[in-house]
């Protein structure tokens, strides 16, 4: 019996082996990966600048705010902010615009010793910069001069962040 029983195993291995399809070549080939980058600058993120609670406006008062801005590494930019909404604003005095449309003065600045403006002419008062393909922070420096202080109530303004690249 156990010689009938080898011998049929032995019939089942070759049926089995005999109805495997037969690999008798390889194929290949590739594909192509790709992406293209372009030159690129986006504004990531901006912080509101924010002066506090003030009673009267006898003395200067600084504080600063910071945009995030990246760009492609490599990529040349400028950064520049606009004179805000106020009436009358220039980039050299904006105004934030309150109740009555009474106005508070106020500058932005591109150096910790508030003496460089920061407007929108490239060359002149922007802020220029190269990418690094990273968020790269920027410090906004603000100040609001000592000036004859208007009504109570809450002062805003807003000002347009432009990159040029």
């Amino acid at each position: 019996m156990l010689k009938a029983l080898s011998g049929t195993l032995l019939v089942g291995a070759a049926i089995i082996m005999t109805e495997a399809p037969a690999m008798a070549a390889v194929a290949s080939g590739s594909m192509t990966v790709r992406i293209t980058i372009q030159a690129e600058c986006k504004v990531q993120t901006a912080s509101d600048l924010d002066f506090g609670t003030k009673g009267v406006l006898d003395a200067a008062t600084d504080q600063t705010s910071t945009i995030g801005v990246q760009c492609t590494t490599g990529q040349t930019y400028n950064v520049g902010l606009s004179a805000g909404a106020g009436s009358g604003a220039t980039t050299a005095v904006r105004k934030m615009t309150g109740p009555g449309a009474a106005t508070i003065n106020y500058s932005l600045y591109r150096d910790t010793a508030r003496t460089l403006l920061w407007g929108v002419t490239i060359g002149t008062d922007t802020l220029a910069g190269t990418g690094n393909g990273d968020v790269q922070n920027l410090t906004v420096y603000g100040r609001v001069p000592a000036q004859t202080t208007p009504a109570a109530g809450i002062y805003t303004d807003t000002v347009a962040i432009t990159v040029n690249y």
